[in-house]
């Protein structure tokens, strides 16, 4: 089984950003990703631009190249590319962390389900957008129901339920209505959300108020059907036409994977992960949170640009631990 200073479980810009450093740093290190390379953003829709500028999204002082201020989709996974060849990353794709445990000569054993490691220390950066908030409703295993949105040309001239009131939401909404499909929205509470951008959402509440798209406000689905759903509304059931169902309800921690690494929850903040802030270490000695996972379900909290400094307090702590034990 060969050992390793650090393994990081998870290909995103965390574990990236966390690779980096150790790469920096001279340690021995793995990175473990259950998909491909930034795998959550591969899954963003298709024509996205980031709200954040390129500056704000660079790490370690590796210069973002995009055409506009704020990048795309597709500008994102080029210069995630370019940093995993420009600094030779350790990294292996398509496989999943299944469990890890104490080593009885310390440290940890990481066992995936390709192969077992050994490491002194883990880093766990597994974000959150791989794992939606289901809807709970009989019918959301239907191929039609996706909770995540790719391109609007596959619902041209569609009956499409867009699900949720948040900036997923209402891109979808808008888009897919522009290019052609019958956009109905069901939102749990009274208006758009005010976290939606500022220059989406007075657009998306005047198709609402002309009736491009329809809204149900204090609506839920009650079911998904092959050709139809029912909403449960104000005024009372509704049974609605439908060819796709587009559950934007917002994504959280893989808590199960949390579980199965025996690192703690607290319950009472959020369902963050237990660390102290200053090292990012949990409360398993040696073992690390790293990015947006660190938020909990308060996913709006974090972002790639204000967790761009967690590789290097976390390499930094590991370093520090290696020089008073050597």
């Amino acid at each position: 089984m060969e050992h390793y200073d650090l393994i990081i479980i998870g290909g995103g810009p965390s574990g990236i950003n966390v690779g980096i450093s150790a790469e920096k740093a001279g340690l021995k290190y793995l990175i473990l990703e259950k998909g491909m390379l930034v795998n959550s953003l591969f899954n963003f829709p298709v024509n996205m631009t980031f709200f954040s500028t390129s500056l704000k999204l660079e790490i370690h002082q590796t210069p973002f190249i995009s055409h506009g201020d704020k990048p795309t989709r597709a500008e994102s996974l080029e210069y995630y590319r370019r940093l995993v060849d420009s600094f030779n990353l350790n990294l292996h794709l398509y496989e999943a962390v299944e469990k890890m445990e104490a080593s009885a000569t310390g440290g940890y054993v990481v066992t995936t389900e390709k192969d077992t490691y050994a490491a002194s220390y883990v880093c766990v950066a597994t974000g959150f957008y791989d794992t939606p908030n289901p809807l709970d409703v009989p019918g959301e295993d239907l191929p039609k129901v996706k909770h995540y949105y790719d391109d609007p040309h596959a619902y041209i001239g569609q009956e499409v339920v867009v699900v949720g009131a948040a900036n997923s939401a209402c891109d979808a909404a808008l888009e897919c209505w522009r290019k052609g499909a019958h956009v109905t929205m069901v939102i749990r509470g009274a208006e758009i959300s005010p976290r939606v951008k500022y220059w989406i959402r007075p657009d998306i509440e005047n198709r609402i108020k002309e009736g491009s798209i329809k809204a149900y406000f204090h609506s839920e689905l009650e079911r998904i059907e092959e050709t139809e759903v029912v909403v449960r509304t104000p005024e009372g059931t509704l049974v609605l036409p439908n060819d796709f169902v587009l559950a934007m309800t917002g994504y959280r921690p893989n808590y199960d994977l949390l579980e199965r690494l025996g690192l703690p929850i607290d319950e009472e903040d959020a369902c963050k992960p237990i660390f102290r802030k200053e090292t990012l270490e949990t409360t398993l000695p040696g073992v690390y949170m790293a990015g947006v996972v660190c938020a909990g379900l308060q996913t709006s909290k974090l972002f790639i640009e204000n967790t761009r400094d967690h590789g290097d307090i976390i390499v930094g702590d590991i370093v520090q631990k290696q020089s008073v034990t050597a």
